[in-house]
């Protein structure tokens, strides 16, 4: 009798064990699929890449290359934003009273607001590498740096306001696209203050 007992105990703690193991398995499971990414298609990076060229991303977030035809974008750092090694020089003040002042190649912008440099889209870490598609839905429709609710608002000339009228899909594409992009090391500056710019009189 004795040892049926044992057996039996034997069998209750096994069974539980395997329950347990089963119940774990099925929540990691459960928390891989609500925080995993969705997989993109490949018609879902075309149509993206599509809408970046027709919404003039380049103009902004390229670095330039002087040709014949003008500025033209970059294409070996397609997207990558305000190349880091590229200082403004000091704005004229007189100036700022009555337009607002861009880089020659289109990258950083001086205005009432201080100083914004165009953001790195590329897929590289100092870029979107890392973000998840809630949060670039958040910076576009929210107009919050790096879609993050405790950041900073995104500064001008980025016309987000216009922007955040893209449906869902745009936006999943869009992000599809630039999560597809050659990587672009490249840590853009941060934004000036107003009380902070560096000015001649």
């Amino acid at each position: 009798m004795k040892k049926i007992t044992i057996i039996l105990a034997a069998i209750v703690a096994v069974s539980g064990a395997a329950i347990t193991v089963s119940c774990n398995s099925t929540i990691e499971t459960k928390n891989k699929v609500e925080n995993s990414e969705p997989v993109f298609t490949q018609e879902q990076v075309m149509h993206g890449e599509y809408l970046v060229k027709i919404m003039g991303c380049d103009d902004c977030h390229s670095p330039k290359v002087f040709g014949p035809n003008g500025p033209e974008p970059d294409l070996n750092r397609r997207l990558s934003g305000h190349p880091a090694e590229v200082k403004i020089p000091a704005a004229d003040t007189n100036a700022l009273k009555s337009w607002m002042l861009f880089s020659p190649d289109l990258t950083a912008y001086v205005g009432p607001w201080g100083v914004s440099y165009s953001a790195n889209l590329t897929s590289d870490e100092t870029g979107i590498g890392r973000w998840k598609l809630e949060q670039f839905k958040k910076a576009i429709r929210e107009g919050k740096s790096k879609g993050l609710d405790s950041n900073r608002p995104l500064l001008p000339p980025m016309p987000w306001t216009q922007y955040r009228n893209l449906t869902d899909d745009d936006l999943r594409d869009i992000f599809a696209f630039l999560k597809s992009t050659k990587p672009v090391k490249n840590l853009v500056p941060q934004p000036v203050s107003p009380n902070e710019l560096n000015v001649v009189n």
